[in-house]
């Protein structure tokens, strides 16, 4: 099941994991924001209602059959999506997902993939944060709903569901200034920052950014690799050619 299937990011995933020859579920609650070859795709059934709207009851049943759950959702860049309600859309729908999984009784685990920021610290870790960006985040986390909805989302996986769930198993994806790309290309994974979110922004293709998810959740080695982690998603630079010495 993908959450968040219309989203830039979401469309890239649903339309990979098809490719992949995988069976979908997407919740949309605009199914027209579909590309006519991913909305009328066989092997994609669509849920039109918003994933806070569906009954507990509802969720668990659509969800009784997937081995994974990809989410991402995300608030409109516009003054209402930033400011208004919902303030907690990723962190009360992963909540709500996780409890639905926990509620099918599976005999395995599935596999919950998050979408999330590079800006986000993973608190497992010791990461390093300079004291100019941990101001500029503080500022964020008080200004802007958003940031701190991310925040509370990646920390409802570590510190509710953890790493030793029996029903849920969870990767949370830290793309950095994301961009659009036509086609999937090198990128690095890291387990923390290799640069600052704030003041050394790296890139990321939204297509990239899908590319991995649906790694994580097709490919046993790849989910085994980055479980239970928050990896940060760049693209690859290119090699700079060094400058000719006159």
């Amino acid at each position: 099941m993908v959450a968040g299937a219309t989203g830039a990011t979401g469309q890239q995933l649903v339309a990979q994991l098809l490719d992949r020859g995988q069976t979908v579920k997407a919740v949309v609650r605009s199914p027209d924001k579909l590309p006519p070859a991913i909305r009328e795709h066989p092997n994609l059934a669509l849920i039109h209602a918003s994933v806070l709207d569906l009954s507990d009851r509802e969720l668990a049943g659509h969800l009784k059959d997937c081995a994974a759950v990809a989410s991402c959702l995300g608030h409109n860049l516009t003054l209402k999506g930033l400011f208004g309600p919902p303030r907690r859309l990723v962190t009360d729908a992963t909540r709500r997902l996780c409890d639905a999984i926990k509620a099918t009784d599976s005999a395995a685990p599935a596999r919950f993939v998050l979408m999330n920021t590079a800006g986000n610290s993973n608190r497992d870790l010791p990461e390093s944060v300079s004291f100019a960006q941990r101001c500029v985040i503080g500022l964020l986390r008080v200004c802007l709903p958003p940031h701190a909805d991310n925040e509370a989302a990646a920390d409802f996986l570590r510190t509710r569901i953890g790493q030793h769930d029996h029903a849920v198993e969870w990767v949370a994806v830290r793309p950095d200034s994301l961009i659009d790309q036509d086609a999937v290309t090198e990128y690095e994974l890291h387990a923390s920052p290799t640069r600052s979110a704030i003041f050394n922004a790296g890139k990321t293709s939204r297509i990239n950014v899908a590319h991995f998810m649906a790694d994580l959740v097709t490919v046993p080695q790849v989910w085994n690799t980055w479980k239970g982690q928050m990896p940060v998603i760049y693209n690859q630079e290119p090699l700079k050619t060094p400058r000719p010495v006159a």
